[in-house]
């Protein structure tokens, strides 16, 4: 009978150890991964959008510096027109 008490003493015991050695871990590493500590893919998958988006940004930054430089183009066409009509 001591035998059999003894054993799940024993058995509790090495519960518990386990148990409060896995804890803290356990909890580390879900503080680890809040912050972002291994998620290498959600980082890289961040700066591929900003990328995208700065890409984006300078097209439509630089489609704009065009148009200007038409319309501006055609202004002083027309008043280069204007001029030799006077003449």
């Amino acid at each position: 009978m001591l035998h059999f008490k003894s054993k799940i003493i024993s058995l509790l015991l090495f519960f518990c150890v386990t148990l409060g050695l896995l804890s803290p871990a356990l909890t580390q590493a879900d503080e680890v991964n809040s912050w972002g500590g291994d998620s290498g893919s959600i980082d890289a998958g961040k700066a591929v959008e900003q990328r995208a988006a700065a890409a984006k940004r300078a097209a439509k930054k630089q489609k704009k510096a065009e148009e200007k430089k038409a319309a501006e183009a055609q202004k002083d066409a027309e008043v280069q027109k204007g001029k030799t009509v006077v003449k």
